[in-house]
C-alpha cells in the first residue's frame, strides 16, 4: 500500500521554526492576542486544573498566561522544534503535534495556540487530545480560519501568474468555522463549540508581514510546493499587488487573520445532556407569556395525479 499523501512537510516545518526561534519574542502579536482570548475562557470556568498542557507551545507565552490563573496548577510545555521548547519554562518536552506521549486521561486541561491548523492529521491529533484528558477535562485550541491571509494568498498568485506564466500554492489552505466544529464532533468531544474573530492587522509592507508568517512557521511548507524560490520581479510584483489594493492612509498594508477558537469536554457521566425532541415540560410561549402560531401544515409527498383529494 502506498503512504498517504500529506498536507504538510513536518519536517521543514521544525528546521523553519527552529531557525526563527530567536525573533519569536519580536512577533508574538498574534500569539498573544489568542492567548488572552483563551486565558479569559479558561478563567470563567468554576472549577479547578490540577495539570494543564501548552501544545504546541511556541516559547511558551500561552502556557505563562493560563498558569497564572488561580484555577489551574502545574503546566507542562510541549514543543516540535528543540530551539523554541529550550524556550519554554519547565517542563517542556519535544513532541510532534499530533503524537502526544500522555497517558490516556491524565491531563485536566489542553490549550494550543496557533499550532494545530499545520498537522498533517487533525482527526487523530484532537482523538488523542481527547484520550489525553481526563473525565470532564477542558481543551481550549485558537487556528487560523480560512480567511487567514487572503490578501497574500491573491497578490502572490496573481503576480506569478502575470510573471511567469503560471502559479503554484505559496499560502497554506486553512479549515473553515464549521469543519472545525465538525471535527470536534467526530473525535467525541462533549459540548463542542467552534467560533470565529476576524483581524485586520497593519504591517510596514507585505515583506515584514511575510517575515512575520515565516517566524510564526506559517511559510510555504506544503508537501506539493514548488522547490523554486519565488523570483524577485514575482515578488516586486506581488507587493505592488498588494499594496495597491490593501494600503492603509499611514502608508502600511492590512493583513487579514481569522481565529477559530475551538472547545470541548473529554466526555463524563456527570455533564448536562441535551433533551430528546419532544420531552420538553413547559412551552417556550408560555415562558415568553406570549402567543404561539402555527407556520402552516406540514409539507407531505406530492399525492400521486390519480389518487388527489377531489378524486
Amino acid at each position: 500500500m502506498s503512504e498517504p499523501h500529506l498536507l504538510f512537510d513536518r519536517k521543514l516545518l521544525r528546521a523553519r521554526r527552529a531557525r526563527f526561534a530567536p525573533e519569536i519574542g519580536a512577533h508574538e502579536f498574534l500569539l498573544s492576542q489568542v492567548a488572552g482570548e483563551i486565558a479569559e475562557r479558561v478563567s470563567v470556568m468554576l472549577r479547578s486544573f490540577p495539570l494543564a498542557l501548552d501544545l504546541g507551545a511556541y516559547h511558551g507565552l500561552l502556557g505563562r498566561k493560563i498558569a497564572e490563573l488561580p484555577s489551574v496548577g502545574a503546566m507542562i510545555y510541549a514543543e516540535s522544534a528543540h530551539a523554541l521548547a529550550a524556550l519554554c519554562p519547565r517542563p517542556a518536552l519535544v513532541c510532534d503535534d499530533d503524537l502526544l506521549p500522555f497517558k490516556e486521561a491524565s491531563l485536566n486541561l489542553i490549550v494550543s495556540g496557533l499550532a494545530l491548523h499545520r498537522v498533517n492529521d487533525l482527526p487523530g491529533a484532537l482523538i488523542q487530545i481527547r484520550r489525553a484528558l481526563c473525565p470532564d477535562g477542558l481543551f481550549i485550541a485558537g487556528l487560523l480560519g480560512a480567511r487567514s491571509l487572503i490578501e497574500l494568498r491573491q497578490a502572490l498568485i496573481e503576480a506569478e501568474a502575470e510573471t511567469e506564466g503560471g502559479a503554484s500554492p505559496r499560502v497554506a489552505p486553512f479549515g473553515d468555522v464549521r469543519d472545525y466544529g465538525a471535527l470536534l464532533q467526530r473525535a467525541g468531544f462533549a459540548l463542542p463549540v467552534a467560533d470565529a474573530e476576524v483581524l485586520k492587522v497593519p504591517y510596514p509592507s507585505p515583506r515584514e508581514l511575510m517575515r512575520e508568517i515565516r517566524v510564526l512557521g506559517g511559510g510555504n511548507v506544503l508537501s506539493d510546493r514548488s522547490k523554486a524560490p519565488l523570483h524577485r520581479r514575482t515578488l516586486d510584483r506581488a507587493e505592488a499587488i498588494y499594496r495597491e489594493r490593501h494600503a492603509t492612509a499611514d502608508g502600511r498594508v492590512s493583513a487579514t487573520f481569522e481565529i477559530v477558537y475551538l472547545s470541548g469536554w473529554a466526555p463524563d457521566a456527570s455533564q448536562q445532556k441535551p433533551l430528546k425532541p419532544g420531552s420538553a415540560a413547559a412551552r417556550l410561549a408560555d415562558a415568553l407569556h406570549t402567543t404561539e402560531h402555527s407556520a402552516g401544515d406540514k409539507a407531505g409527498f406530492p399525492l400521486s395525479p390519480r389518487k388527489r383529494k377531489d378524486d
